[in-house]
């Protein structure tokens, strides 16, 4: 049996206007996620990695063409309607974290259950469990602040997986770690994936890429064969 797509992008065009200068970011993109891939995504500054993600992550909308995400297609959905597919299919990794600084590691983490609704018990044994498959038991009530840079994107990783999305969208994850830590975060995201979880990545370096199973390169807000 065939995976199903998670990801159906087609036809996806995106501009950005100032005045009557216009500047293409996605010039026409056909795009299909499969469940269970790990898909990462190459380019220079400007080609259209970051609108990409924007799109996926439901956090912008096309100008035209159409995306399907698990199955449901969004171009005529409200905003309400989006947060609540996002809350439930996406999850965020990015390059500097976006921790509160003022919450516990536990509380960024439970954070994204908090918006979806869920009980005060299903968010402790979902953050408990956490803790303890990253190995953050230990900084449960520590601040960023007090954490290193790759303790910082392992918490980030757990927020992102705290309603279980079919997806996580991550934003040059070793970008701001030293070679040790973005080693070390790579590997979690590739046991993440073989666990069967959906990845697709957005990356400048060459070797994180490498470790997605489909590597995919933009140029000029189109992707390259």
């Amino acid at each position: 049996m065939s995976k199903s797509n998670i990801v159906e992008l087609r036809g996806a065009r995106k501009a950005f206007r100032a005045g009557v200068l216009e500047t293409l970011a996605l010039g026409g993109i056909d795009l299909c996620i499969k469940s269970g891939e790990f898909v990462s995504i190459m380019g220079r500054s400007g080609s259209g990695k970051s609108t990409l993600l924007s799109i996926l992550g439901l956090t912008d909308r096309l100008d035209s063409g159409e995306f399907i995400l698990a199955g449901v297609p969004t171009s005529s959905i409200s905003e309400a309607g989006r947060s609540r597919l996002r809350l439930r299919h996406v999850g965020f990794v990015f390059q500097f974290f976006h921790l509160i600084p003022e919450m516990s590691v536990e509380e960024n983490i439970a954070l994204p259950m908090h918006y979806a609704g869920c009980s005060e018990r299903a968010i402790k044994l979902r953050v408990d469990g956490l803790l303890d498959r990253l190995g953050l038991e230990h900084r449960r009530f520590h601040l960023p602040s007090q954490l290193s840079g790759g303790q910082q994107q392992r918490v980030a990783i757990a927020r992102a997986l705290a309603n279980e999305p079919d997806l996580l969208l991550v934003d040059e994850p070793t970008g701001n770690l030293d070679s040790e830590a973005g080693a070390s975060v790579m590997d979690l995201l590739a046991e993440i994936n073989a666990e069967g979880r959906t990845i697709c990545m957005v990356t400048h370096d060459p070797s994180c890429a490498a470790r997605a199973t489909r590597q995919l390169l933009m140029r000029d807000g189109a992707l390259v064969p």
